[in-house]
């Protein structure tokens, strides 16, 4: 987008009555091109993305139970169990409730661990305070995602691309909303809860 706007500026900075069509024609084809390419670059993070499965049977499967022995050893986990698109073990982490995802390979997607709001960046607590002043933050979420999978996540029933964030269900009486905050402290609306 920058590379357009710099394109526009430039053409009709440099534009003359004389040369105008010419200018505008090129700069069409430029702007073609450059949405050509855009949507190549999307379709390339599309294709490596992993495309989630629904597992077979309802029994955690073996893989996935030697693999979370193998990343997570003298851990004992509290529960697993095969949820529709991953095997998913609870287990104690430095005195944390935490859950590992794993995929239809074996190979951990995420952990998920439970927080306090107060574990939030300060700005993002200040911007929910603001923006959603109606609401109370009920539970808090951190989902760390093993960058070395590109399998999708599900939280709150809704699929999204996992990167390391909280998400934080906030409650008004009426409704239950998610909204996912960035390490940084950005806040953005997820998913409504119910």
């Amino acid at each position: 987008m920058k590379k357009i706007l710099f394109l526009l500026v430039v053409c009709f900075g440099l534009t003359t009555p004389g040369n105008a069509q010419s200018n505008t024609a090129s700069l069409k084809s430029e702007i073609k091109a450059d949405k050509k390419m855009g949507e190549s670059g999307k379709s390339d993070k599309l294709k490596a993305r992993k495309e989630l499965r629904k597992l077979e049977g309802n029994e955690v499967s073996y893989n996935s139970t030697q693999a979370f022995e193998t990343i997570f050893p003298h851990v004992k986990p509290l529960s697993s169990e095969r949820l529709n698109n991953f095997d998913e073990f609870d287990f104690m982490k430095d005195g944390q409730k935490t859950a590992a995802f794993f995929d239809d390979n074996s190979k951990l997607v995420a952990t998920t661990e439970k927080k306090t709001y107060l574990d939030l960046p300060a700005k993002s607590r200040e911007f929910i305070s603001k923006k959603y002043k109606d609401y109370e933050p009920v539970n808090v979420l951190y989902l760390d995602d093993n960058e070395n999978n590109l399998t999708d996540m599900i939280l709150f029933n809704t699929q999204f691309q996992a990167q390391d964030a909280y998400f934080v269900e906030m409650y008004n009486g009426f409704k239950a909303i998610a909204l996912q905050v960035d390490t940084d402290g950005g806040v953005y609306y997820f998913a409504r809860v119910f």
